[in-house]
C-alpha cells in the first residue's frame, strides 16, 4: 500500500523551504541553516526521495496531480 502525503502539508513544507532559502541568502544565520536542513529532510522523507531536489520535483508532481488540472472547457 502506497501512502500519499497530504497536499496541504506538502505545500506548507515547500513554502517554508522557499522562505528559508531566501532568509539564508539574505543573512547566513545558523538557525536558518538548521531549519532549512530539517525542512529538507522532512520533504525527502514525505516524498520518498534521497535528495531535496528530487523531493521538490515529486512534491510539485503531487500538487499538480491533486489539483486535477485538466483542460476544462466552458460549455455554452
Amino acid at each position: 500500500m502506497l501512502l500519499v502525503p497530504d497536499p496541504k502539508v506538502v505545500r506548507g513544507l515547500l513554502t517554508r523551504y522557499a522562505s528559508l532559502q531566501i532568509s539564508l541568502a539574505e543573512n547566513e544565520k545558523l538557525e536558518c541553516a538548521r531549519e532549512l536542513e530539517d525542512v529538507s529532510y522532512t520533504l525527502c522523507i514525505m516524498m520518498g526521495t534521497r535528495n531535496v531536489h528530487a523531493a521538490i520535483a515529486a512534491a510539485d508532481t503531487l500538487l499538480v496531480a491533486g489539483t486535477g488540472r485538466r483542460s476544462r472547457r466552458i460549455r455554452r
